[in-house]
């Protein structure tokens, strides 16, 4: 369609404010971005929304307008809800670069047009895609009598033979035609998925998992349903972006249909927004209880603000719930202050939570996460009823004043991260880290700040750890790993080189293992029989390798004291 068509469509709301001479431009599709460096993210062709939350001041205008026009980009327009008029160094950068520039009424949403536009482009491009345009507003539409992303996925196998689903930054399956992928399958292709967008290429990513090949499509989270991305860094949304699998190979494809697939992406990304936004009720109850509990308040005034939120949370439900806190904190390398991991530990957590057995996009509806700077806390409900415990003679009793923990139902630290550690470390990659801590359950107001700190401490256990994603769970708490976290990184440092450098620059130079000979020897309590039959050697060859073991370090593995040095600094490296 070309750009002078969009003036005719009243219910578009535009007004042209430069670039009378460019209106015979063809637009390809549209991009929302409130990015101040979206080229990434164009292939040419596109009308831009923004919503222009990228300016700061005059001065950024030029730069921005600058980059599109590089980009090849058909024509800009600017919406008008949050400054008003269109700034006039605005319309002047796009008259120096000769890019129509179109204002839009506070009135009118972005997604109006991107319906219109998708729909016209894809009508004029490609009769075979003309029926997935046409059912647009049947992923628009809210309730039964909507058919979500599964309408548009569905078309695509009934009239394209494209099978297609919609996975989650960690691979879970949120909408799709047919069976599923295997879950490994989707986990391998979220992680694709995430390694190729650190990396900084554009989709589709091109890959292949059990000998089948796909195609990878990102799904932008334009931020219309929530607040937009302050900056534009791509760690901000890289963990939280949907993906569109296709199972074929898009490097051979039509422009056309790949025009399609982009399309359908960004259909898909408005009905995204809509449920953003009908998630944010459950968030804001979660940030009121964190609230409440941080500011110390009267566990009957969190009481009253759980028996709001209960209903939101269990529809149905009449018993009130036990609850579990859950703390996740994301971090980059360098401390980088202008790239807080709140919002994106509260996409996150979102996401883990979600029961790996449910599908669908509103699988998380019980799920309330609120976040704080660089926190996220969420907020668990578990209705399961908690398990008597049992009594000497068989039966089963529970002492007054016990709090017991659910049966079966209760959120478990070590098998959390189970499915989603290897697509989630692809997204972290060299820069980034989750921590996660998990609280017991409680039963009552009264035991929720007890509960926050508790998963506050085990994710600061968690943070101790190596690896870019880590979760450590309240049972923890009890052992001597809790101190561990407490001790100074330098302090750390110096400790474990003292003990295991001498170790470890020995086996580099004679190959003899005696890291591996001291973990395993620990490991079996000192026992000489049990650790040498572990390690299939002698004992005779056990005992030289730790005689070599304290001559190295001046220690005596027979003592217990250096035994639980050794002990801690394996687990301090």
């Amino acid at each position: 369609m070309r750009l002078r068509a969009l003036l005719d469509t009243e219910a578009l709301g535009l007004r042209l404010l430069g670039g009378e001479d460019e209106l015979d431009r063809s637009v390809r599709g549209v991009m929302t971005t409130d990015l101040r460096d979206p080229s990434r993210y164009l292939s040419g062709g596109e009308l831009v929304l923004t919503g222009l939350a990228w300016r700061r001041d005059a001065a950024d205008s030029e730069p921005f307008v600058r980059i599109l026009a590089a980009a090849g980009v058909a024509g800009l327009a600017a919406g008008e809800a949050e400054l008003g008029d269109i700034p006039d160094d605005l319309v002047e950068a796009c008259l120096r670069h000769r890019l129509p520039l179109f204002a839009v009424h506070e009135t009118v949403a972005f997604a109006t047009i991107t319906e219109h536009v998708v729909r016209q482009v894809s009508g004029e491009r490609a009769g075979d895609l003309a029926a997935v345009v046409d059912r647009h507003r049947r992923l628009m539409t809210s309730g039964p009598a909507g058919g979500g992303p599964e309408v548009v996925l569905d078309l695509l196998t009934s009239d394209l033979d494209l099978r297609a689903w919609v996975l989650s930054p960690t691979g879970r399956r949120i909408a799709g035609a047919g069976d599923p992928p295997a879950p490994h399958v989707g986990a391998e292709l979220a992680g694709h998925h995430l390694a190729a967008t650190r990396s900084g290429r554009r989709g589709p990513h091109r890959a292949e998992v059990d000998g089948t090949t796909y195609s990878l499509f990102p799904i932008r989270n334009t931020g219309r349903g929530s607040a937009p991305l302050p900056s534009g860094d791509v760690r901000e949304s890289v963990l939280s972006d949907w993906l569109l699998a296709v199972e074929a190979d898009a490097g051979d494809w039509p422009a056309a249909r790949l025009d399609l697939l982009q399309g359908v992406t960004q259909l898909i990304a408005v009905e995204r927004d809509r449920r953003d936004a009908a998630r944010a009720v459950r968030r804001r109850l979660a940030q009121e209880v964190l609230e409440l509990v941080q500011a110390g308040a009267a566990p009957a005034e969190i009481a009253a603000r759980l028996r709001v939120a209960a209903p939101v949370l269990l529809p149905g439900v009449g018993t009130a719930p036990h609850w579990q806190v859950v703390v996740a904190r994301v971090e980059w390398a360098g401390g980088d202050t202008d790239l807080p991991g709140g919002r994106a530990a509260q996409a996150l957590l979102e996401e883990i939570l979600v029961d790996p057995g449910v599908t669908g996009p509103d699988s998380a509806d019980r799920i309330a996460v609120a976040h704080t700077g660089e926190e996220a806390v969420a907020l668990v409900p578990l209705t399961t009823p908690p398990a008597p415990a049992a009594t000497g003679d068989g039966t089963e009793d529970q002492q007054a004043g016990d709090e017991p923990e659910p049966r079966d139902a209760a959120l478990h630290a070590d098998t959390l991260l189970h499915t989603v550690r290897a697509p989630l470390s692809a997204g972290l990659a060299d820069d980034g880290r989750l921590t996660l801590g998990v609280s017991a359950a409680v039963h009552s107001a009264e035991g929720l700040r007890g509960a926050l700190e508790e998963a506050r401490h085990a994710r600061r256990v968690a943070a101790a750890r190596p690896g870019p994603v880590c979760a450590a769970g309240h049972h923890e708490l009890a052992s001597h790993v809790l101190l561990l976290p407490f001790v100074p990184d330098d302090v750390r440092r110096a400790f474990t080189a003292r003990l295991l450098d001498p170790l470890r620059d020995y086996d580099r130079r004679h190959r003899a293992e005696l890291m591996e000979t001291l973990e395993a020897f620990l490991d079996c309590d000192g026992s000489w029989t049990r650790c040498a039959a572990r390690l299939h050697l002698h004992v005779n060859t056990l005992r030289y390798r730790v005689g070599r073991i304290e001559q190295l370090t001046g220690r005596d593995l027979s003592r217990l004291e250096d035994k639980l040095d050794f002990f801690l600094a394996l687990r301090m490296s």
